[in-house]
């Protein structure tokens, strides 16, 4: 009997796993792209209707860790700034939380690590072919949309990043849904220390039900929005804007 995590993971592979190896012959091809996006949406909702949305992503032993987390996208983010946060151990860098929110909120590093923690051990699945099982650490976005007091025409939340690809400014985004998932939290720790540079440092949104490229690293702003139309090229993130990758991308 077919489990329902696995309908839900084929069902992914039929939209992410295809759609995102093949970025090249995808963008050639306009038919292939319309019926792939209408699979997107055919996930969306399977997922929804199908699994309990609060469901948790499998979570393993200290045993079970990867040797070696590989680091995904971008390694280090280029230019004086970041270079300046990284030698002061991002002492100066703040978290800005603001948008469709009654409360804007702009934390220091320090503060976010002395909010209420929550410590995850799960599978990071990468787009291009592999897997790693890391111990995060961090606070649990749920806190921080609290805290910050989320309007009731707010739908999504986009996440700003420090790195850039190419002219774009990095940013990716998620529901409502998702973001309030018990297992999405903003991560300062990977393996008991603090998130490396190549991860993400200092933040990092792992949301634990969706493909890698959706956890996005250096993360210094996050945006509570009704649409993501005003947002780049209104596809929700960089990959989605100029690759054509599923803006859902869950597993």
């Amino acid at each position: 009997m077919i489990s329902r995590r696995t309908l839900i993971g084929s069902l992914a592979a039929g939209t992410g796993g295809l759609l995102l190896s093949g970025c090249n012959r995808i963008n050639a091809n306009p038919q292939l792209r319309s019926v792939l996006q209408s699979a997107e949406g055919l996930t969306m909702r399977a997922q929804r209707l199908i699994a309990d949305r609060t469901a948790l992503a499998r979570e393993f032993d200290a045993a079970d860790l990867s040797p070696v987390f590989r680091a995904n996208g971008t390694r280090q983010p280029a230019g004086a700034a970041y270079e300046a946060h990284r030698m002061a151990g991002f002492a100066d860098w703040r978290l800005v939380v603001d948008g469709l929110v009654a409360r804007p909120q702009s934390l220091s590093l320090a503060q976010v690590r002395a909010m209420p923690r929550r410590t995850q051990i799960t599978r990071h699945d990468c787009v291009e072919g592999w897997s790693a099982i890391g111990q995060w650490t961090g606070v649990p976005l749920k806190l921080l949309l609290d805290a910050a007091g989320l309007r009731s025409s707010a739908r999504y939340l986009i996440f700003h990043c420090a790195d850039r690809y190419g002219q774009a400014d990095y940013y990716e985004s998620i529901d409502l849904i998702d973001a309030f998932h018990p297992q999405t939290i903003l991560a300062w720790g990977l393996n008991g220390q603090p998130l490396p540079v190549g991860n993400g440092a200092p933040l990092r949104l792992r949301v634990e039900r969706q493909l890698g490229y959706k956890h996005a690293k250096y993360v210094q702003r996050i945006e509570a929005v009704d649409s993501l139309a005003g947002q780049g090229r209104g596809k929700g993130g960089y990959w989605e804007d100029y690759h054509d990758y599923a803006w859902y991308a869950g597993i």
